[in-house]
């Protein structure tokens, strides 16, 4: 009875400690279903800051998913359904070389190809992307931040939408830009 009573208190020692490291949460509600994703602050503070940030002020609230190819990745978080880029906080230094790996549902920051160029959007690898971790060809990668512990059918529905060529205001013509609009309706910090 004593061996089985410490292999309980064992047990739920273990399940607190895997719930204490567990970092912030984040639900995204989409026109096209919800998902939820959980960052790692410990490997990726900075961008784990900054993300949090945005989704804190409401950046994200009215943005859409502007960029989708089915079989690499989604990227939103930084156009309005008008395919206006919304203006930014300062860009954050990449963390690209915090050990996380561009794998199937997880979220990392979009950048130009200058790697301390990332701000707001974050895109959504849809399969495994070892091109973009660290290091890559080009001797950078791309800052992996969370995962997505659920909805994982939204990002699938998201992936699967047909793409065009769009015209943007003041970006000239933009590819990969969704025939239908996927609009994030908001993004909340889960308690």
């Amino acid at each position: 009875m004593r061996k089985l009573f410490t292999g309980f208190i064992f047990t739920l020692a273990c399940l607190a400690s895997q719930m204490a490291l567990a970092g912030p949460k984040v639900e995204f509600k989409t026109t096209m279903g919800n998902f939820v994703v959980e960052l790692d602050a410990d490997k990726a503070p900075k961008t784990t800051a900054n993300f949090l940030n945005y989704v804190k002020s409401g950046f994200y609230n009215g943005t859409i998913f502007h960029r989708v190819i089915d079989g690499f990745m989604i990227q939103g978080g930084g156009f309005t359904p008008d395919l206006v880029q919304k203006p930014t906080n300062p860009p954050v230094v990449s963390e690209a070389q915090n050990g996380l790996k561009n794998q199937t549902y997880t979220i990392a920051m979009a950048r130009t190809s200058d790697p301390d160029s990332a701000t707001a959007q974050f895109f959504i690898n849809v399969k495994d992307n070892q091109g973009l971790d660290y290091p890559n060809a080009m001797g950078n990668g791309y800052t992996v931040f969370g995962k997505v512990i659920s909805g994982t059918q939204t990002i699938d529905a998201i992936r699967q939408i047909p793409t065009m060529v769009a015209n943007a205001p003041r970006m000239g013509r933009m590819g990969d830009v969704p025939t239908k609009t996927v609009t994030i309706e908001s993004a909340t910090i889960l308690k």
